[in-house]
C-alpha cells in the first residue's frame, strides 16, 4: 500500500508530536516499520488483535494501543503506540486518521496514473474514457500534448522523480512511464500556448533534467491534442519523432513530430519500396561503398548549399582537391552532386540507407 519510506517518515512525525514510540505492522503480525527496537516485543499482542478484533478498531491497555487501519472496511495496518507521555487514545485515532488518509492519497494517485497509462496505450473503449475521466476528475476537453523523454542510459530513476516534481503537483499534468527505457509527460496547454511554446517547454525539460540529475536526455513531442481520448495519437506521434530522430537527426535533443520532414516520410516506406530505390540510385551497389573522407566531404558541401569555394574552406582544401572528391562519386554513381538534382537524389538515397539500416538493426 505505502511505501516503507512513506510510513517511516509518518511514524517518526507521530513521535515527535506525541512523543510516543510508535510502529506500523501489516494483517500478518510483521513489523514494518517502528521508532523502537522494543517494539518487537509487541508481536504476540498484535497478532492476537489481528485475531480477534472483531468490530473493535482500537484496543487501550495501559500504556499500549492498538489501532486497525482500514480501507474500503478492509483491515490493511495496525498502529501501535507505547508510552505515557500524551492522551494515547487521541493520539493513536489522529494517527489512525492520518494514515488512512494518506492510503486513499494514494490509491487515487495510483488509480489516476494506471488510468493514463491504459490511455496512452490505448487499452480503453471510448465510453470507459469518458466514465473513469468523469469519476477521477480529470477534464475531457482540455488542450495537451505528449512529450516523450528518452534518458541516454536506461533505468534513470532520478528523471521520473524530478519530472513529478515539476509536472505533476496538481490534477492538469501526469507524468507516468510504460517501459523501462521512457517516461512520459501529458501536459495541459493554455489556449495561448503553441509549438513554439511546446519547443520552449522542451528545452526546460533538457536543461533542468542535465542540470539537476545530472542526466543527458533526448524529448521528443507530438502534435496539440483537444480531448483526452486523443492522447495515445500524441504519444504515437511524440514515439515515432524519437525513432526518427535516431535514425536522421542524431545531433538533435529536441524533436517535434511536426518538424521531423522528408525523415518522416522516409521512416514509414515499405521495405521493398527503398530496397529498389536504392538499387536504382547505387546501380546495385550500397552506401556502404563511400568512405568516411568522401562522406564528410559531400555532407559538408550539402550544408554550404553546394558553394565549392566555401567547403574547401571549411574543410582546408585545394579547390581542386574538393572537385576531384566530388568527381570520384560522380565516377561510383552516376551521380553529379554539383547539380541540385543529383544532389537531391544522393541526400535521400543516404537517408534512406541509414533506414534500412536501422532497421536491420
Amino acid at each position: 500500500m505505502l511505501s516503507n519510506q512513506v510510513l517511516h517518515k509518518t511514524v517518526q512525525d507521530i513521535r515527535r508530536i506525541t512523543e510516543l514510540e510508535v510502529s506500523v505492522w501489516d494483517i500478518h503480525a510483521t513489523c514494518l516499520v517502528m521508532t523502537n527496537e522494543k517494539q518487537t516485543m509487541l508481536e504476540k499482542q498484535v497478532a492476537s488483535f489481528i485475531k480477534h478484533t472483531g468490530d473493535a478498531r482500537e484496543y487501550i491497555e495501559d500504556s499500549t494501543a492498538l489501532f486497525l487501519i482500514h480501507v474500503e472496511d478492509e483491515p490493511v495496518y495496525v498502529l501501535a503506540l507505547q508510552g505515557n507521555k500524551s492522551p494515547i487514545a487521541m493520539s493513536g485515532r489522529l494517527g489512525a486518521s492520518q494514515l488512512e488518509n494518506l492510503i486513499s492519497a494514494y490509491r487515487e494517485r495510483m488509480d489516476k496514473n494506471r488510468f493514463i497509462q491504459n490511455l496512452i496505450l490505448d487499452n480503453l473503449l471510448l465510453v470507459d474514457v469518458y466514465n473513469q475521466a468523469k469519476k477521477m476528475k480529470i477534464p475531457v476537453e482540455l488542450r495537451r500534448a505528449v512529450f516523450l523523454i528518452e534518458p541516454k542510459h536506461e533505468g534513470e530513476n532520478l528523471v521520473l522523480e524530478t519530472l513529478k516534481g515539476l509536472y505533476a503537483t496538481g490534477s492538469r499534468d501526469f507524468v507516468t512511464a510504460v517501459d523501462e527505457g521512457h517516461i512520459i509527460l501529458v501536459k495541459a496547454l493554455e489556449k495561448t500556448e503553441d509549438y513554439k511554446d511546446m519547443n520552449q517547454t522542451a528545452k526546460v525539460i533538457v536543461d533542468t533534467l542535465n542540470m539537476e540529475a545530472m542526466v543527458s536526455v533526448r524529448v521528443a513531442y507530438g502534435t496539440i491534442i483537444e480531448e483526452l481520448r486523443e492522447v495515445s495519437r500524441s504519444y504515437k506521434e511524440a514515439a515515432m519523432a524519437l525513432e526518427v530522430g535516431r535514425v536522421f537527426y542524431a545531433e538533435r535533443n529536441i524533436l517535434a513530430y511536426s518538424e521531423l520532414g522528408i525523415g518522416r516520410l522516409i521512416h514509414q516506406l515499405p521495405v521493398p519500396l527503398c530496397e529498389m530505390f536504392l538499387k536504382e540510385v547505387f546501380d546495385g551497389g550500397g552506401s556502404g561503398e563511400f568512405d568516411d573522407e568522401e562522406l564528410a566531404t559531400v555532407y559538408t558541401f550539402f550544408e554550404n548549399n553546394l558553394n565549392i569555394s566555401e567547403t574547401a574552406r571549411q574543410l582546408y582544401v585545394h579547390r581542386n582537391t574538393l572537385v576531384y572528391r566530388l568527381e570520384k562519386i560522380q565516377k561510383k554513381t552516376g551521380l553529379d552532386v554539383r547539380v541540385f538534382d543529383d544532389a537531391l537524389t544522393f541526400k535521400i538515397a543516404m537517408m534512406v540507407a541509414d533506414h534500412m539500416k536501422y532497421m536491420k538493426e
